[in-house]
């Protein structure tokens, strides 16, 4: 490629041919109405920032007429640009190319930079220049304001440089960028697709399992449990209060990072994952003298959270392992297991459960809560112990088999992603340079994947 240094601290070399400018100079910064300002009843579209994604979607089905709509936001139209210019909207891609509206004029968040491309650049180019996340990494180093409210100033997007094809070229690598991400965005579709079908296989093969229990041929009975339905007739049923200890946790104010190295470490409900693992991120510490011997934790205790906000989060149990003294707070119950119940099966038995939706439809409250005496009243099913450390070496064993999979379609999917970045770089900085024929063979290569049913699912 013939080209030139750029000297520009964002932008390495470019093609000898493309002119330079800057945004200021092709492109209006906060347009008015391109016509006749609209009534006081007439519709107009409003999109605050949740309904701009990360990779130019936009959703433009909120529609109120204009005197409902608070003055002050910025005014956009079919054509324009967005650009979001508060952190970390601005970092994480949040923009896009008003390609139709409903109505005529349109409405968006306060934290919106709307630019309207002059006769020398094309608006989808424009977009996807100000979208290449190589530019946004650089606009992210010269945000101005105080942490958590960092913003990328007028003058910054007004001043920043461009290097412009001919017109004919910019509109030529916008519809290449256009075809390409959209037979990306469509893979990647088809990829989460199938996580969302490999959870589904997870959690049917632990039911499964748990269910019919790993000796076939076997007589079964109902278990009187809606969530388990049959089971192996030699199997017991029991209240969680006859086969482990149910208790309340630590009840006080908790700051983060609290004596931290100096005290007692306490878990809470933020140390839960969603799926039941530990995660130690946040760490809090009390005084020894506040606990009693009953408040602390052994390895094997299950911690289960019977009180959020989120009813998705009720019934999502951790296995206990840690060394050292430890307590916990009280919206986390601790389950101690009797002789009879191995621990890892019954957590394995109430994330059945959490996945079927049993807690979090048990409750209907502000704060969703599934409590002790609730829990020890729960019934469980009861297998004889040597089947119990059974079921869960294969629960195990099919779970990491799924997980597996997971990891392997989370790679392809962050490949996927790293490469539509990379591509929209190498093409507003002419670093790719593309031919009509390729705008051609994309095109009909996005319009396959746009329509092709979701891949089959994925053995586990």
């Amino acid at each position: 490629m013939n080209s030139v240094t750029s000297n520009d601290l964002w932008l390495d070399k470019m093609p000898r041919d493309w002119q330079r400018s800057r945004i200021r100079n092709v492109a209006a910064l906060s347009p008015n109405y391109s016509g006749t300002r609209p009534a006081s009843d007439d519709p107009c579209t409003v999109v605050p920032m949740e309904l701009l994604s990360n990779d130019g979607a936009i959703d433009v089905t909120n529609q109120q007429p204009l005197e409902n709509i608070s003055t002050g936001l910025p005014l956009f139209e079919k054509g324009d640009v967005l650009f979001a210019k508060i952190t970390p909207c601005m970092e994480n891609g949040k923009g896009a190319f008003v390609r139709q509206l409903p109505t005529r004029y349109a409405f968006g968040s306060t934290e919106f930079h709307v630019l309207r491309a002059g006769n020398k650049v094309d608006g989808q180019f424009l977009y996807y220049a100000t979208f290449n996340p190589i530019y946004r990494a650089y606009a992210a180093d010269n945000m101005i304001g105080a942490a958590g409210q960092k913003r990328v100033s007028s003058r910054f997007l007004k001043d920043t440089r461009l290097f412009l094809p001919p017109l004919p070229e910019q509109q030529r690598i916008a519809a290449y960028l256009d075809a390409s991400c959209a037979a990306i965005d469509a893979a990647v579709a088809a990829k989460r697709r199938q996580l969302e079908t490999l959870d589904e296989i997870r959690k049917s093969a632990a039911h499964q399992v748990l269910s019919d229990g790993l000796r076939p041929g076997l007589p079964l009975k109902d278990s009187g449990i809606e969530s388990i339905g049959r089971i192996p007739a030699h199997w017991d049923v029991k209240q969680i209060r006859y086969a482990c200890e149910v208790n309340y946790g630590i009840t006080l104010q908790l700051e983060k990072g609290q004596s931290v190295g100096d005290g007692v470490r306490i878990l809470t409900v933020s140390n839960l994952t969603i799926d039941g693992n530990l995660d130690l991120e946040d760490e809090y510490y009390i005084d020894p003298a506040e606990l009693t011997k009953a408040d602390y934790l052994r390895r094997g205790d299950l911690l289960f959270n019977w009180r959020n906000g989120s009813q998705y989060h009720v019934g999502k149990t951790a296995f206990f392992d840690m060394e050292g003294e430890v307590a916990h707070v009280s919206f986390l119950l601790r389950i101690r297991c009797g002789r009879h119940m191995d621990p890892f099966f019954l957590r394995s038995y109430l994330g059945i459960l959490k996945d079927a939706g049993f807690f979090s439809g048990a409750k209907d409250k502000v704060n969703k809560t599934f409590n002790s005496s609730e829990l020890k009243r729960l019934r469980v099913v009861i297998p004889p112990r040597d089947e119990q450390t059974e079921v869960c070496a294969e629960i195990g064993r099919r779970t990491k088999e799924c997980n597996d999979v997971k990891a392997a379609i989370e790679t392809q999917i962050a490949t996927l992603t790293a490469y539509r970045k990379s591509l929209i770089h190498e093409c507003v900085t002419g670093q790719r340079r593309i031919t009509e024929a390729e705008v051609r063979a994309i095109q009909e290569r996005a319009a396959i994947l746009t329509k092709e049913p979701s891949l089959p699912p994925p053995t586990a």
